[in-house]
């Protein structure tokens, strides 16, 4: 799954895209270069998110936003259970509860 998703500030666009053997989805800017990475964990129907990483030259640009949202969208796509791991992606599904029928919370939040 390809998404593209402008950042708005200065017209910037990252797609994303699922590298299965890898186990990681990837954003990339225009030119193709890395501009951050999800990594993952799968079994059956569950997936398990646990590592964001957005590369320092891209900080504060939404990569991270960008790519929760891809990862989110992706899962709900292929009817997937979400465990997420990630204490990003955890954060950030607390602001985007259209994500709750989908993901699991069996253990406290790490912080």
């Amino acid at each position: 799954m390809d998404l593209i998703a402008p950042w708005l500030d200065c017209g910037m666009v990252f797609t994303v895209t699922d590298v299965p053997e890898r186990e990681r989805f990837e954003a990339r800017d225009e030119t193709g270069a890395t501009a951050g990475v999800v990594t993952y964990q799968l079994s059956g129907s569950i997936i398990a998110y646990t590592h964001t990483e957005v590369a320092p030259e891209f900080e504060g640009r939404g990569v991270g936003s960008t790519l929760a949202r891809a990862v989110m969208d992706d899962a709900r796509a292929k009817g997937r259970t979400v465990v997420p791991i990630c204490p990003f992606l955890s954060g950030w599904l607390e602001k985007h509860p259209e994500y709750d029928g989908i993901v699991v919370r069996s253990t406290p939040k790490v912080k």
